[in-house]
């Protein structure tokens, strides 16, 4: 009973976790300052908030690699509508609508055409940022007007500053020791934790993964679950780019476009099977913390930034293995149990 927590991914996450703080820590004390800590985590937020989004994808077996220009998409509509008049939190909620259909639209293609979603997703993640890019331009030539002077064409390559502190309180603020960053993180955690293991939804997203064909026939809403899903990682990605944009007091096209792989990796090393059917929020989160941790840790102790990439690609091929063989442990604990078992009926009836 003792050892049953170490059968728990998460719970292996939380220990790595507080090893890896205890070992940075031990090699520079200032490292453990427990507010430094907690503001540290606004560098690499909208990291751990795309990520949960893609782990309710991978659960249906599918994938979205647009998610990170879908973040630079919502930025760049957040600030041109702030420059051609609109109040701030109306390009917020503009941005998030756009955020959203544009992960309803990804579900919807992937919902009725059999392509693989790694490859409608990629096209996607182009297409998004060429919007995100040429809007600007596109805005122009359609005959919008930009409060002022000049047109929006003038924003296409620079980014927009000027947000007013309302908003970039969002990305820089804090209650109390508790930036506001992670409280929106820890907030659609929970929500998207919620909904995977207490609602019907949920349910859906896992018999999904395991077979579509068989949620098909068992009466499963498929197509609607699907574009729900999408959209909700639009939503999450949309409101990371939102917080991008706050920390950096600067609307972009291009914001969030290096988090990619540090997104994938987060859900890969939070426990959720790229095949669908397993996931965990949870996970995803303390993997998000993990990942982050590290890589402050490691800059902070004057390590290349081209070769943190290297120590965290060994932590994830370390990771894999480890959770290989704690499976492998697991399938031998319960045939040996099973073995146990049918010895004891044998002996039981002789």
């Amino acid at each position: 009973m003792k050892h049953s927590v170490f059968k728990s991914w998460e719970a292996m996450l939380a220990v790595v976790l507080v090893v890896e703080l205890g070992v940075l820590g031990l090699i520079n004390p200032a490292f453990l300052n427990v507010e430094n800590l907690l503001f540290s985590t606004s560098d690499f937020a909208h990291v751990i908030i795309c990520a949960v989004g893609l782990t309710l994808v991978i659960m249906t077996g599918g994938m979205d690699i647009s998610g990170v220009s879908v973040m630079g998409l919502s930025s760049i509509v957040l600030g041109l509508a702030y420059v051609a008049g609109v109040p701030i939190w109306g390009g917020v909620v503009l941005s998030l609508v756009v955020g959203l259909c544009a992960g309803a639209f990804n579900g919807a293609v992937i919902a009725k055409t059999d392509v693989n979603p790694l490859v409608i997703t990629l096209a996607m993640l182009f297409f998004y940022a060429g919007l995100a890019s040429g809007l600007p331009t596109l805005l122009d030539m359609m005959g919008f007007a930009v409060a002022g002077a000049g047109g929006f064409e003038a924003y296409q390559y620079e980014g927009i500053s000027g947000l007013p502190k309302t908003f970039t309180w969002v990305g820089t603020g804090a209650l109390g020791w508790v930036p506001v960053p992670l409280i929106i993180t820890v907030t659609l955690a929970a929500g998207a934790t919620w909904l995977m293991h207490r609602t019907r939804f949920g349910r859906f997203l896992k018999l999904i993964g395991v077979s579509d064909p068989v949620a098909r026939f068992t009466g499963v809403p498929v197509t609607r679950t699907l574009v729900t899903v999408y959209a909700l990682n639009g939503f999450a990605c949309a409101v990371a780019g939102l917080v991008l944009s706050a920390y950096f007091t600067s609307a972009r096209a291009d914001l969030g476009a290096e988090a990619l792989l540090n997104i994938i990796t987060a859900v890969v090393l939070g426990g959720s099977s790229i095949y669908g059917g397993q996931g965990s929020v949870l996970g995803t989160f303390l993997a998000g913390l993990v990942l982050g941790f590290l890589r402050q840790g490691l800059l902070a102790l004057g390590i290349s930034s081209d070769v943190v990439p290297v120590i965290v690609g060994v932590l994830l091929i370390g990771s894999v293995a480890l959770k290989i063989g704690m499976g492998v442990l697991a399938s031998r604990r319960a045939n040996r149990t099973a073995y146990e078992a049918e010895l004891r009926a044998v002996g039981g009836n002789g």
